[in-house]
């Protein structure tokens, strides 16, 4: 007859991530095992440990017990049990999956299991130390991929000195976030800070000697210099040992609004959680999820219904103090459908932009460069999901708090 497992009211989470270091600093009774040697940090600002502008302890987040440098490899489901890479077995009564998400490696040619010297993910503090030990004045970098991360990336290379190129493959930096217009001024931004971008550029292969990268390989044919290349390809949700133990896996780990997995002892938060059909893999979503989750496993009523997130950018000028900072932020979704309103405000001069999308009574999305001040109006209406009273102006919608 098979025995239960004791100390059943224990709460063990795999990850240390983000949000598996808010449910720690929520929930009593948990054990956090973390793969990473660090102690629990802030993935957001790894850019700007990068740039050299933070040290690795800056961005550290407040102190969390984490059974650290343990890997988890197997889910007992029947006996509650999680087995570890280093021969430990840990009990627990609920258990939380907050694995994170993996770095996508695109399918290059000279792109093999192990990655050639040179070449870099961007994803983890050990990977922007890795980074950082490499860059020097003047040294050939390629950037792959002109999301949010690869932009980040960019930038930070640039204020290390690096020749930076970034190669994108879409028409146009940040297409998730940004319409054409505002992606433009973003680039003009970047090229500012001295780095070469291309857009709707698709990367054929790395060419390599002696296990090190020293080109990036176009379709066409171009060949870009590169002692480094930084591979910024999105992410994909680890789901591995949720898969192996059985839970409905589709994109990520299927979650319900108590951010419970298909088996009721089990939760999934961050990036590796799929609610309602949609991964998030943002902070801000991870943040949420984790502190519903702990209400949840404290016995009090909660529940997730989706989060509404802004990305917010700073891109810092270039030598020259004069030409200053771009301020970002972006919203919902900023591409218009029929019968939609649009609202939209642009100085070139100046560097600025501002456009927001109403559908009906309410705001779909928006993006706003330069000065920011009508963001927090914004954004709240927006996270709200709230109507906009019939007396705004929509133009005022974007000229609050001062304007242009």
């Amino acid at each position: 007859m098979r025995t239960r497992t004791e100390n059943t009211a224990r709460v063990v989470v795999i990850g240390a991530g983000m949000a598996g270091a808010r449910l720690a600093a929520r929930v009593p009774d948990v054990t956090v095992i973390g793969e990473e040697s660090h102690a629990p940090y802030n993935r957001v600002l790894l850019a700007e440990v990068l740039a050299g502008r933070y040290a690795p302890d800056v961005i550290a987040l407040p102190p969390a017990e984490v059974r650290r440098g343990v890997r988890v490899v197997r889910i007992d489901r029947d006996d509650r049990l999680v087995h570890c890479d280093d021969g430990s077995v840990v009990r627990y009564g609920r258990l939380v999956l907050a694995t994170g998400s993996n770095p996508v490696l695109p399918p290059l040619r000279g792109l093999g299991n192990t990655l050639p010297d040179g070449v870099h993910a961007f994803r983890t503090l050990d990977d922007c130390m890795a980074l950082r030990a490499s860059v020097r004045p003047g040294v050939s970098a390629v950037v792959i991929g002109g999301g949010l991360l690869g932009v980040s990336a960019a930038r930070a290379l640039a204020e290390c000195g690096a020749q930076v190129v970034l190669a994108h493959q879409g028409e146009h930096l940040m297409e998730r976030q940004l319409d054409a217009e505002s992606a433009a001024l973003l680039r003009s931004h970047l090229e500012s800070l001295g780095v070469e971008v291309h857009t709707e550029c698709r990367v054929r292969g790395l060419r390599c000697s002696d296990g090190a990268v020293g080109a990036v390989e176009l379709a066409d044919g171009y060949e870009l210099a590169a002692e480094i290349t930084v591979l910024a390809c999105g992410v994909r949700p680890r789901t591995g040992l949720a898969q192996a133990a059985g839970l409905e896996v589709r994109k990520g780990v299927v979650v319900d609004d108590e951010l419970r997995t298909s088996d009721p002892n089990i939760h999934a938060v961050g990036d590796c959680a799929e609610h309602r059909s949609t991964v998030y893999g943002l902070a801000g979503p991870a943040l949420e999820q984790a502190d519903v989750l702990a209400e949840v496993l404290a016995g009090r009523p909660a529940r997730y219904d989706g989060t509404r997130a802004l990305t917010r950018l700073t891109l810092n000028g270039p030598a020259d103090p004069a030409s200053g900072s771009l301020d970002l932020a972006a919203f919902g979704d900023s591409r218009p459908l029929p019968g939609d309103d649009v609202i939209r405000l642009a100085d070139a001069t100046r560097g600025a932009y501002r456009t927001v999308v109403v559908r009906g009574d309410r705001l779909a999305g928006g993006v706003l460069l330069g000065d920011l001040a009508a963001v927090g109006t914004l954004a709240r209406t927006w996270q709200d999901d709230a109507p906009l009273p019939a007396e705004t102006s929509l133009l005022h919608l974007l000229t609050n708090d001062g304007g242009f």
